[in-house]
């Protein structure tokens, strides 16, 4: 279904730039009040992080019988800046159901109070202990890590971060609606910063401001696991599902990311989601976007 004329001036005047942290967040948190929540089965823990417990939240599909399940390793969006596992966890308990996967939801530090590394940081402590076998039950070869917008942008860099320091190294990646890129002005190489970037609620001066809140320094924005598209080695990373939307100023960077894997020798699916916006994944899961999204992850979990 298309995006109408009417439907746009809606979302135009609902397209907005700036980042007020705290007002962002309040609103973000709304969502964990939730009269209609599921019902289902979770499990809280924490990770250590050089001193600090990281905030884990896990999913059951069903409440028997999870042995041997095969496991998702979710990093959240918000921007680095807000969300939270609470907030998503109506998304999460719908995604144990819809692959029949554990899902292991991570609630890494946000900016600006934690910066960059930090968060990036409380995922990989998270990664580590699942994939070096250290949590009984949990096979590292049935692990697939996934994030949607920023929890995509900490997936990538995962992977990165993981073939560098060679002690684990993942087998598949959901990236959904990415932010891979660090150049969010009119100079961005990308079309759809400037195509979608001002009227379909994600703007790329809220990019911007993301991107500001994140960084602790300019020398931050140069980096590969601060942006993956800055990488210079694309080479041995899992096994990739990216999927876009349509009217996001992030779709173009996330199709480039997926053809730069590709060339250097990756298995790679990449598949836009017609007339989709960003953060559609967080709508219901009847919602036709979100059913073909997981269509599309389901098929690509099924092909090992």
């Amino acid at each position: 279904m298309a995006i109408n004329k009417s439907m746009r001036k809606v979302l135009k005047a609902l397209s907005f730039d700036g980042i007020e942290v705290e007002a962002s967040r309040h609103l973000a948190n709304l969502k964990a009040i939730d009269p209609m929540k599921i019902f289902h089965r979770t499990i809280d823990g924490k990770i250590y992080n050089e001193g600090y417990e990281v905030p884990v939240r896990v999913y059951l599909p069903r409440e028997k019988e999870t042995d041997g399940l095969p496991v998702m390793l979710f990093f959240h969006g918000g921007g680095w800046v807000t969300e939270s596992i609470d907030n998503y966890e109506r998304i999460c308990a719908r995604m144990a159901v819809a692959t029949n996967h554990i899902v292991v939801s991570v609630g890494y530090r946000l900016a600006p109070e934690y910066k960059f590394p930090v968060g990036l940081e409380d995922c990989y402590a998270v990664a580590k202990e699942l994939y070096t076998g250290k949590i009984a039950g949990i096979d590292p070869e049935q692990i697939t890590v996934i994030g949607d917008s920023a929890g995509g942008n900490l997936a990538a860099a995962l992977s990165l971060l993981a073939r560098d320091r060679g002690e684990f190294l993942p087998k598949r990646q959901v990236l959904i609606y990415p932010a891979l890129y660090g150049d969010y002005s009119d100079a961005s190489p990308y079309p759809s910063v400037r195509e979608n970037g001002s009227d379909y609620l994600l703007t790329a001066g809220k990019m911007r401001d993301y991107i500001e809140l994140y960084a602790s320094s300019e020398k931050d924005k140069k980096n590969p696991y601060f942006a993956p598209l800055l990488a210079e080695d694309y080479k041995n990373q899992p096994k990739t599902l990216i999927l876009t939307a349509e009217f996001d100023p992030l779709r173009d960077e996330g199709e480039d990311y997926g053809r730069k894997l590709s060339e250097a020798g990756n298995e790679v699916e990449i598949h836009r989601i017609s007339d989709a916006l960003h953060g559609y994944f967080a709508l219901g899961i009847k919602y036709y976007h979100v059913k073909e999204s997981f269509e599309l992850i389901n098929e690509f979990l099924r092909r090992k």
